[in-house]
């Protein structure tokens, strides 16, 4: 019994003792970063005002190492976040704010299903923006070596943009990766396309005139080709050869025209020939996460659009999620 408690004991003291460790070292990294953040044109007053009690969150790299992306399957993944309660939400909010959104889908080309869809996978109608210090979260990833150089990048324009007066600091809490709003936009992409919709010289991402017109704005100046397909569930024979099955969102290769990959297709026939000549990918989502997954099976092919919603969240599922719940809205409008 006194080995066991004295083995506790000895744990305590070294968690401790390391945790003492990463935070010196965090601070250390803090005194180096704010040479660079000067480098970059941020002032001294800002930077001492709101990276002085930035934090290292442990939490923050747990949640970055076991992300929903990396371990659910295709059919999980979605039917969580496309469920009959999320789509009776949707429309509830949907009616709240009925003239907002109408005037926003016409202003910017962008359909109302996929604004919703956007939102509610994102943030549940607004009703969950996430709780994490940002700052404190860019901070901790920006520290962590797997991904600095990206962190460091958009910690650096939120700063900018706290210099600027366009962003309030103090509203700045979101999700573990440094998200924030209600549709969770990274600073480059609220740097890039959020914008003032309601002219009071401030972006307000948790209010739903800046934020749903920064949504629509983001989508139409990527891309987003209004009432074309997402994507369509497929059928695979074992005929087709394995490098046109896309297992990573990093980059889709392999894209042909949706007539050349018919002959591989056991449900041709349910598919219209109207998308002959669309250039799409195939991807089989689960292949490189699931122990055991079907090589061919689930697949889908994937238009335009789907790599649109990649370039706001470069997951497979996520794009499938998204797409799938703006379908369901759309049978309900």
């Amino acid at each position: 019994m006194k080995l066991i408690k004295f083995f506790i004991f000895f744990i305590c003291i070294s968690t401790n003792n390391s945790f003492a460790d990463i935070n010196k070292e965090f601070e250390s990294w803090k005194v180096n970063f704010k040479k660079i953040a000067l480098k970059n044109n941020i002032s001294e007053e800002t930077f001492n005002t709101v990276m002085l009690d930035t934090k290292f969150l442990a939490n923050v790299i747990k949640y970055d190492r076991y992300q929903p992306e990396f371990y659910e399957d295709t059919k999980t993944y979605i039917s969580k976040r496309t469920s009959s309660k999320k789509l009776s939400k949707g429309k509830d909010f949907y009616l709240r704010n009925e003239n907002l959104i109408n005037s926003i889908e016409r202003k910017f080309n962008i359909e109302k299903e996929l604004l919703l869809s956007l939102m509610g996978i994102e943030t549940n109608f607004g009703s969950y923006v996430g709780k994490m210090d940002i700052l404190s979260s860019l901070a901790t990833l920006s520290f962590d070596k797997r991904r600095s150089e990206f962190f460091t990048n958009e910690l650096l324009i939120l700063l900018k943009l706290i210099d600027a007066n366009i962003i309030d600091y103090k509203t700045l809490y979101g999700s573990w990766a440094g998200a924030f709003g209600y549709f969770q936009f990274m600073p480059s992409t609220m740097k890039n396309y959020a914008i003032d919709y309601d002219n009071n010289n401030s972006i307000d991402l948790k209010s739903n005139k800046d934020a749903y017109a920064s949504a629509a704005n983001y989508l139409n100046q990527i891309g987003w080709k209004n009432n074309e397909p997402c994507f369509l569930r497929v059928e695979l024979s074992e005929e087709i050869p394995k490098k046109y099955l896309n297992i990573s969102a990093k980059k889709l290769h392999d894209k042909k025209k949706l007539k050349y990959f018919r002959k591989y297709l056991k449900n041709n026939n349910e598919i219209e020939k109207k998308f002959n000549d669309l250039s799409v990918a195939i991807i089989t989502p689960d292949k490189d996460i699931i122990p055991d997954a079907d090589t061919l099976n689930p697949a889908f092919i994937a238009f335009d659009n789907y790599e649109i919603i990649l370039k706001w969240n470069r997951s497979l599922r996520f794009a499938l999620a998204v797409c799938t719940l703006k379908n369901k809205f759309k049978n309900e409008f």
